[in-house]
């Protein structure tokens, strides 16, 4: 059977993903669908009952979206003779992606020093709560507990509700994609000095870098983010607003779109209007202008606003259900999606990466694999024989 060919752009690469849930996955899935060889590294049934819920929802969309495109093998690290079989993988391989407990790897002997020892090519990339080392290193870190450490919990929602978590899984994505981008560095580096390294991020470190905007504002200005719902902190008028048929949101920010605004809602005395005439007094006096802008929406429905400002060049943009995101004519035009057939007989819908390649562009090529379901091919292609791989079977090595 062929190796699974996503692109050409990282097809030279070979990466064991021993990763789980969201953010290990979510980075490996980024080099498999440039072309690089994953290998995910799971357990056999029955042995981490923590398996049995992603085994439960492995034919759905989530899992199968997250793991596209990767080979799978089983691997039991607690019998005698799998560690070896992993050694061997890492020896040919350039990339193993783990977002285990900081102490677990040590304990495996899986930390970037044994890894060096045996390939010293090896990148080693970690993913973790809350970094390698340190006081809160021992901390198990879910995304919701991170959004909340980090500082997006106090900035999100209406000040009068408190605190609210953002609908996305911001720290776990975004762990995941600065982890990627580390990979790739470590991995243009080791073409000048030769050398790995070990490449880690944590989703607390992720999550605070992800709110650059308002921690530089503190940090240099001392001033504070807070909750100010669908407002823009430093803009206006820019936020939600209704229209007859519905809300849209308006970008009306700087003195050019603010201008081109007023001449669209026909109101040219905004412009004049010395509580208007800045942006900063266009903030401080936003209550009002809110006010005034409210009484003018309703005059026309979402498309007929949207239509008119955007032809004005001032952003503004409906707010979609998720279905209709994907009856969208530019959501379409752009290709987000691609459907394949699975192995148990459903056509599966995936997200394509949101970054364009004009020569060694990344594809969805394949399914999430079926448990274990590359094990024999890998086993082959280490240089077992027949009969070893069949010993493993039989032992329970794999």
């Amino acid at each position: 059977m062929p190796k699974i060919q996503a692109s050409l752009a990282l097809s030279r690469f070979k990466v064991i993903d021993l990763s789980r849930v969201r953010a290990g996955p979510n980075c490996v899935r980024i080099l498999t669908d440039f072309g690089a060889d994953v290998v995910r590294v799971e357990p056999p049934e029955g042995v981490d009952p923590n398996e049995a819920m992603f085994a439960a929802n492995r034919k759905g969309g989530d899992f199968q979206n997250i793991n596209r495109n990767k080979r799978s093998m089983t691997l039991n690290l607690k019998k005698e003779g799998a560690m070896d079989i992993l050694k061997r993988m890492i020896a040919e391989a350039d990339v193993v992606v783990e977002n285990w407990r900081p102490d677990v790897k040590d304990r495996l002997g899986l930390d970037y020093e044994s890894l060096k020892a045996i390939n010293p090519r090896i990148i080693l990339a970690s993913i973790s709560g809350f970094g390698q080392d340190g006081p809160y290193a021992w901390r198990p870190g879910f995304d919701q507990i991170i959004q909340g450490m980090g500082g997006l919990m106090s900035v999100t929602g209406e000040p009068e509700h408190g605190p609210i978590r953002s609908g996305l899984a911001v720290a776990d994505l975004s762990a995941g994609l600065y982890c990627a981008i580390g990979i790739l560095v470590a991995l243009i580096e080791r073409e000048t000095s030769g050398q790995g390294q070990w490449v880690h991020s944590s989703l607390l470190h992720s999550q605070i870098a992800m709110m650059d905007f308002q921690m530089a504002r503190y940090l240099n200005d001392n001033d504070v983010p807070v909750q100010v719902g669908n407002n823009h902190p430093t803009s206006s008028p820019m936020g939600l607003f209704e229209a007859s048929d519905g809300c849209f949101n308006l970008g009306a920010s700087g003195e050019g779109n603010w201008k081109r605004f007023c001449e669209v809602v026909q109101k040219p005395e905004w412009f004049q209007d010395p509580e208007f005439v800045t942006e900063p007094l266009r903030v401080k006096n936003r209550e009002r202008l809110n006010r005034l802008i409210a009484e003018e929406f309703p005059k026309k429905t979402v498309h007929q606003w949207v239509s008119l400002l955007n032809q004005a060049g001032v952003p503004a943009g409906p707010v979609y259900t998720v279905p209709q995101v994907f009856e969208d004519e530019q959501v379409k035009h752009l290709q987000v999606t691609a459907t394949l057939p699975t192995q148990f007989g459903k056509d599966m819908h995936f997200i394509t990466q949101p970054v364009v390649l004009s020569r060694t562009p990344s594809k969805v090529v394949a399914p999430a694999p079926g448990w274990g379901e590359h094990t024999d091919e890998v086993l082959a292609d280490l240089g077992f024989s027949a009969t070893d791989i069949e010993g493993f079977h039989g032992r329970g090595v794999v």
